[in-house]
């Protein structure tokens, strides 16, 4: 029985021993992969294979305001009324150095730069703004003045009530009438040199060929001219 002990003890012993070695040596042993989900760790493991782009967006630069505090956004910009703008000053009526074509006592029409010029002797006209043709509606030419008329009714062109069929045949004189206080008819043409009750409109390309001028312009204009007097439209 003694022996028997004695050999269960040194077994015991031994497998302390050879146990202890074991785990001794098993701290320098490749530990076994551990798997996580794949969703939390392969993209981080891609991220750390060379050539790889990283998964994160890169931080954008902010400017110093960026840094600062919240503020209410600004509110929406406030569209102008165009009849509330002064005219420009170069629109105005002024007298100006002039070497362009047309004799003294000539109407010229720069359509392109929206100016009538009344030529006078001395190399000098007097400017006045105006408004003219818009695209598809622009010409030149030379005509006369055959008629004048203050304050004149409007007979819109039967063209013109076909484009716009809510156009009067016609419409009587006075401060809303299209073509103003004053109107001055070229040659047998559907054209005029006419005043408007839209003076904002003056330097653009608005009309259906006429040219137009401030209620005020036109008047000053008609006391200056004569029929017969020579238009020439550029």
């Amino acid at each position: 029985m003694r022996a028997a002990a004695l050999f269960l003890a040194g077994v015991a012993a031994v497998a302390v021993t050879t146990g202890s070695a074991v785990a001794q040596a098993g701290r320098y042993l490749a530990p076994p992969p551990i798997v996580l989900s794949p969703n939390l760790t392969d993209p981080w493991v891609m991220q750390l294979q060379p050539g790889n782009v990283p998964i994160y967006a890169a931080p954008q630069a902010r400017t110093p305001s960026a840094w600062s505090t919240p503020t209410a956004e600004a509110p929406p910009t406030r569209k102008v009324d165009p009849r509330t703008l002064p005219l420009s000053p170069e629109l105005l009526p002024q007298e100006v150095a002039y070497d362009g074509p047309g004799a003294p006592g000539a109407i010229v029409i720069d359509t392109v730069n929206r100016f009538l010029y009344l030529v006078e002797a001395g190399g000098t006209a007097r400017r006045y703004g105006v408004g003219v043709g818009r695209p598809g509606f622009t010409w030149a030419g030379e005509h006369r003045i055959t008629r004048k008329a203050e304050w004149p009714d409007w007979h819109p062109p039967t063209e013109m009530r076909q484009r716009q069929p809510g156009l009067p045949v016609m419409m009587p004189g006075g401060p809303k009438n299209p073509l103003g206080a004053r109107a001055m008819y070229l040659g047998s043409t559907l054209y005029r040199i006419h005043g408007t009750a839209e003076p904002w409109t003056i330097g653009r390309a608005v009309s259906s060929g006429c040219i137009r001028m401030r209620n005020e312009d036109v008047s000053d204009l008609y006391e200056r001219v004569k029929v017969g007097t020579r238009v020439i439209v550029l």
